[in-house]
């Protein structure tokens, strides 16, 4: 699997930009996109240190939110509560699934934001923003509760199968996205998703909402780059040779990124209220 450092493992600095961006961002786990970083040598340090005013001020987020918040979506099949109870899915297991996709809706369209900036300055170019913090601005309340990220290596091999085959990867190491791996804590209900998500990856009408998101965004990077203050002196840039892995992975969160606003939304419409 791709590398990350869970929260649990996280100490020091990097359990301190765990805990903002988890405040930040409004939602109560981080991403496979910081825990991968973190994995390398100094790389989410620098990258908060110079992406951070950013989110601090709240204008990173807004502008992803903004995005994101008129996007439409093609439809599923509504599920019916008796189906959900098949599934083993209860009232409770119900809540938890919408909130969880309401929390990759949130998450998502901000780890663009976080990737599109960070790719910026690493193919070269650089902000000379004031970056002042918005004291003035609160994050929304977290979502939740949410079930826990699976431990892939822990399934029984059918229910791994099926959460593999939602996966893709990342400088050929496995990545299978959050999402999936939360709703694997009702395995049937996630066959059901593998089963009727699968069609839609190579849709034409799914992948022309998803490159709708990602343009939405790409067009509010420029200014929010622009604001960002100069570069910090410390801690250091990591070095340029591992910049081409970092933008191989980068590229993979473009592509599963948008995806997950737009399977979330259509997953999230097709649950009995």
């Amino acid at each position: 699997m791709l590398a990350e450092l869970t929260e649990r493992n996280a100490a020091g600095k990097i359990a301190e930009i765990y805990a903002e961006i988890r405040r930040l961002w409004a939602v109560p786990y981080v991403s496979s996109l910081q825990r991968h970083l973190a994995t390398r040598p100094d790389w989410l340090e620098w990258t908060w240190a110079a992406l951070g005013p950013a989110f601090a001020s709240g204008a990173s987020q807004v502008a992803a939110w903004r995005a994101a918040e008129i996007l439409t979506v093609p439809r599923l099949a509504p599920v019916s509560r008796h189906a959900l109870r098949v599934w083993g899915v209860d009232d409770v297991g119900n809540a938890a699934i919408r909130a969880t996709c309401a929390s990759f809706v949130r998450v998502s369209p901000v780890n663009l934001m976080l990737s599109g900036l960070l790719r910026r300055l690493l193919t070269g170019e650089r902000p000379s923003g004031a970056g002042r913090v918005a004291s003035s601005w609160t994050p929304p309340a977290p979502l939740g509760p949410l079930p826990a990220l699976v431990d892939l290596a822990a399934l029984p091999p059918a229910e791994r199968a099926v959460l593999a085959a939602l996966g893709t990867t990342v400088g050929q190491q496995p990545f299978v996205p959050g999402l999936y791996r939360m709703l694997a804590t009702w395995p049937a209900y996630l066959a059901h998703v593998a089963t009727v998500l699968r069609p839609h990856q190579a849709d034409a009408a799914t992948r022309a909402a998803c490159q709708r998101l990602l343009a939405a965004v790409d067009a509010e990077i420029p200014a929010v780059f622009a604001a960002l203050p100069s570069l910090p002196t410390a801690p250091p840039m990591p070095p340029a040779r591992e910049f081409a892995d970092v933008l191989v992975a980068l590229d993979t969160y473009r592509n599963t990124s948008p995806e997950m606003v737009v399977f979330s939304r259509m997953l999230e419409d097709a649950l009995p209220a």
